[in-house]
Formats: structure tokens, C-alpha cells, sequence
């Protein structure tokens, strides 16, 4: 799912000079892609059968390769739109069996074991970068396409025997809490927190989409070649312990106040191209960025599920999607004049997610809390025991 999502990015510079993709219809590309994860997750969430099935996994993993393998085959950008949307589509329904098989397993396990799976997407991120930075000097374009669908092919492979779970009696967050699909007075009295969550992920998906397209591009109008490339690759690198640790740091500290420091962090490694040119700013923007991605998003759903919000999980997904989806087309007018504004764009609205967070930590219910709300209401107090909370 790594490869199949975001290989796009590293090969995004090489489709612009080589193949003639305008910057506006490289941005198109970009949303289709985002939508088609949309409808993705929104179909595994409406019809839970296709989470529990081998074959539709298998299906997706085909599908996925296969829309790599096609890119080089045509000229047509309505083309490429129609295969970054299906590449969505089938990277989502992936990306949301495999979370569903993996937490099934590892219900019981400590929260950081989930994490270094979800380090998965980084490794992809990292092998993917890897390639394009090895052919960027020696072959095209189509070259790029050819050799990601190949190693797309190869950890298909190796995926192809991941056994799907069946439903589970609560849903479960990325850091292994699990969150029951509770109601009544624990969701109503919650409610004023979850709304600064919902708004701070929603903000996060609009600019760490953003970055997550067009950095490679941005950083290669100021430095050399090899460093675009190169920053992709520390950017996969850098997301595969990511999750892992910051699940571990909620051992000591709030995820409020975790969730705002890796937004705010997160903030400075996009601005980072855009105010300073060179080499040691491009990678530390890749390694803030990438350290901070899949950390935020492992955050946000595990906080969603703590507040037992009814749905949270589903509204936090879709809130970030559509985030996702309005990004690129949010920055497209700036696009005329190179990347850097629109990467201060994307850095000034991640403030404003990191705004919410901190909003979110006044008055924040920890485990005693939510549970007395939910004994109130009558209802049982199936409160995860991952760790201690803290309280900073």
C-alpha cells in the first residue's frame, strides 16, 4: 500500500519534464488518487463483509499492481485520473484489512507492537523513493511506473496469505485501544472535545496532503536532483518507527498534548523548503514530516476511540479523507509560481490543526472520566488498559 499510494510523488518531477503533465493536472492526478481512497475506506466501513474477505484482498493487491504497471502505457491524463483512482480505491480497502487482521491479532499486545506494523506504509514510502532515486539518473519515466509495480508485484507476494479477520465485538484504534460503539451520555457529554478532535484531523488531512504531494517537487526547484528523491526515501525511513514511538510516548504523556506537539512539529518540517534552500533543510523537513504522518494519524483515531464518541473511528477517517481530497485543489492557483507557497499554506493550516489540539486538551476526560460518563449512563465501562495515562 506504501508503493501503490505514494510513489506518485517521487515520480511526480519526472512526469512533469518528461512526459509533459501540466503542475494543475498533476494535482488532479493527486485528488482522484485521495478520492478513490474515500470511496475505499467509506466501503469497507458501509460494507463489512469486504473487510473479512481473502479474495477481495487478493483483488486489491492485483488491482493496485496493475494500475502502477498501466501509468506508462498511455500518454492520457483522463487515463492516469481513472488508475490513480482505482489505486485509491484498492489501497484503502488494503490498507483497512490489514489494520483489521493485524489489531485482531494483537488485541493483547502492548499498543507500540500494532505501531511497527503500521511502520509498513513507511518501509513502501522508503522503498519506493529508494527506486526512483536509483533510476532517476539512468532511465524515464516509464522506467519509474515499470520498477514500482514490480516491487508492488513482489510484496504482493509476500501479502498474499494475510488472513482477513472476522468482526470483532468492538472496533479497535491504531495503538490497539478498543473503542465500543457506544451512545447516549458518554457521547453527548463528550461531544465538545470530539468536535475539536474532528476539526484538528480534518485540518491535518487538508496540509499533510500537501506535502505528501508535492514535497519531492518543492525541494527539487531549490537543490539537486538527487536530494527530491533522496528527502522521499528519509521520509519512509523516518515514518517507520513512527507510530511505535509515539504510541510508547502516551505511556507518560497525554495524547492531547502528544497530538498538538507532532502537528506543531510537524508544521515546521513543511514550512522548512519553502524558507531555507539547501540540502540540510530538505532533510530535516523529510525526517520531521515523515516522523510525524502516521504518528499523528495513530494519535488522533486512538483519542477518538478513548472518548468512545460513537462512530469516531468513521468520522475521523472521513473527516481526514476529505481533507485529503481538498488539499491539492485548496493549492492549485499557487501552483503557477513553484511549490514554496503552497507549501506555506499547508504548514499554516497544520497550525491551525495544532490550534484545535491544544483546544482539545482544556478540561480533557482521561480513563476515570469517560468511564464515569459511560457508568452514568448505564453503560458498561469497557475502558482499554494500555499504559497509564498521564495528565500533562
Amino acid at each position: 500500500m506504501g508503493v501503490g499510494r505514494f510513489v506518485y510523488t517521487p515520480i511526480l518531477p519526472l512526469m512533469h519534464s518528461q512526459a509533459g503533465l501540466s503542475t494543475g493536472a498533476g494535482a488532479n492526478l493527486a485528488t482522484g488518487n485521495y478520492v478513490g481512497y474515500l470511496l475505499g475506506a467509506l466501503a469497507g466501513i458501509l460494507m463489512p463483509a469486504l473487510v473479512r474477505s481473502p479474495a477481495v484482498l487478493r483483488t486489491c493487491l492485483a488491482v493496485l499492481t496493475g494500475s502502477l504497471a498501466a501509468m506508462p502505457a498511455t500518454h492520457s491524463t483522463p487515463v492516469w485520473l481513472a488508475l490513480r483512482l482505482t489505486a485509491g480505491v484498492a489501497s484503502a480497502l488494503i490498507f483497512v484489512i490489514a489494520v483489521s487482521s493485524l489489531l485482531t491479532r494483537l488485541r493483547e499486545h502492548p499498543a507500540y507492537l500494532p505501531g511497527w506494523a503500521f511502520g509498513g506504509v513507511g518501509a513502501g514510502i522508503a522503498l519506493s523513493g529508494l527506486l526512483v532515486l536509483v533510476l532517476h539518473s539512468v532511465a524515464d519515466w516509464r522506467a519509474a511506473w515499470y520498477a514500482s509495480a514490480a516491487l508492488a508485484a513482489a510484496l504482493a507476494a509476500v501479502s498474499w496469505n494475510l488472513r482477513p479477520e472476522g468482526p470483532a465485538p468492538v472496533t479497535a484504534s491504531p495503538n490497539g485501544e478498543t473503542a465500543g460503539e457506544t451512545a447516549g451520555s458518554a457521547g453527548t457529554r463528550t461531544h465538545r472535545w470530539f468536535t475539536a478532535l474532528f476539526v484538528s484531523y480534518a485540518l491535518e488531512g487538508i496540509g499533510y496532503i500537501v506535502a505528501g504531494t508535492f514535497l519531492v517537487s518543492a525541494i527539487e526547484q531549490g537543490s539537486p536532483g538527487w536530494v527530491g528523491s533522496g528527502a522521499w526515501v528519509l521520509v519512509g525511513l523516518a515514518a517507520v518507527p513512527s507510530s511505535a514511538l509515539w504510541a510508547w510516548l502516551c505511556r507518560r504523556w497525554s495524547r492531547p498534548g502528544l497530538l498538538c506537539t507532532a502537528l506543531l512539529i510537524q508544521a515546521v518540517g513543511i514550512a522548512l523548503p519553502a524558507l531555507l534552500a539547501g540540502t540540510a533543510a530538505a532533510l530535516v523537513s523529510a525526517a520531521l514530516f515523515g516522523g510525524t504522518f502516521i504518528g499523528i494519524s495513530t494519535l488522533a483515531l486512538a483519542t477518538g476511540a478513548h472518548l468512545r464518541f460513537p462512530r469516531s473511528v468513521a468520522l475521523l477517517t472521513a473527516g481526514y479523507s476529505v481533507g485529503q481530497i481538498l488539499g491539492p485543489l485548496a493549492v492549485t492557483p499557487l501552483l503557477r509560481h513553484g511549490y514554496h507557497q503552497a507549501l506555506i499554506l499547508a504548514a499554516a493550516v497544520v497550525l491551525a490543526a495544532a490550534a484545535a489540539a491544544a483546544v482539545l486538551r482544556i478540561g480533557f476526560p482521561h480513563h476515570e472520566a469517560v468511564a464515569r460518563l459511560g457508568a452514568g449512563a448505564g453503560q458498561p465501562a469497557r475502558v482499554a488498559a494500555d499504559g497509564a495515562e498521564g495528565r500533562r
